[in-house]
């Protein structure tokens, strides 16, 4: 796990609404409470319990083919649905032939998402390439939505037990790239670098301030 980025300690709040980067990584947190229009990019590597934290807080599951309705009418976007839903046309080849095409579902679903959805956007991402964070981030401004990250930040061995635990393991190489990106991502940061373009907010959470979260919510 990396370590705590050095910024300055913040009180254990029964609510937050994000509107820089907080690290709360190890800290307890009740709430996170975002404006109603967001689009809110929930990110970590394979294996890191992304898809877990949109099932808790939104209500998404792991069966699902289309975007989900979450609370205060938002939209949750997972790939997952995506490959569920291409699965019947082309789950009788190899998956690693046809992940391009889930990716590429996957995006078109996420813009969408944040054009037609009158209500906040939840959307699953690695945010480990530039280029995802720099099309969503311009989708978002584009269609008048705050963009805002929660990174969810385990140590790469939590991860890989993840993928084993739900029987969907990335490639060895594809998951190597994904945790070298990430832990260059956290080391940025940590040196007081930001992503480009900049988010509204970015908040940075592992599993014990997972656990211990109760709710995120979306209202002005």
């Amino acid at each position: 796990m990396n370590p705590p980025l050095a910024l300055a300690p913040e009180a254990l709040l029964p609510r937050l609404a994000p509107d820089a980067v907080h690290d709360l990584r190890g800290r307890a947190v009740d709430e996170l409470h975002y404006p109603p229009m967001s689009a809110l990019v929930v990110a970590g590597i394979p294996g890191a319990g992304k898809s877990t934290v949109l099932r808790r807080f939104f209500g998404a599951t792991t069966e699902a083919e289309d975007p989900s309705c979450g609370p205060e009418g938002s939209m949750v976007l997972d790939s997952l649905q995506a490959r569920n839903r291409l699965r019947h046309r082309l789950g009788w080849l190899p998956y690693s032939l046809w992940r391009p095409v889930v990716h590429v579902a996957h995006f078109a679903g996420i813009r969408a998402a944040l054009r037609d959805t009158d209500g906040p956007v939840v959307i699953h991402d690695c945010a480990t390439t530039g280029w995802a964070r720099r099309i969503i981030s311009f989708w978002a401004a584009g269609y008048g939505r705050e963009l805002h990250l929660i990174l969810l930040d385990v140590p790469t061995a939590v991860a890989r037990a993840g993928q084993h635990a739900r029987g969907r393991r990335s490639n060895r190489m594809t998951f190597v790239l994904h945790c070298f990106r990430w832990r260059r991502l956290m080391e940025r940061l940590r040196a007081g670098g930001g992503l480009r373009p900049t988010p509204e907010s970015l908040v940075i959470i592992d599993r014990i301030t997972v656990d211990r979260m109760r709710r995120v919510t979306f209202a002005a």
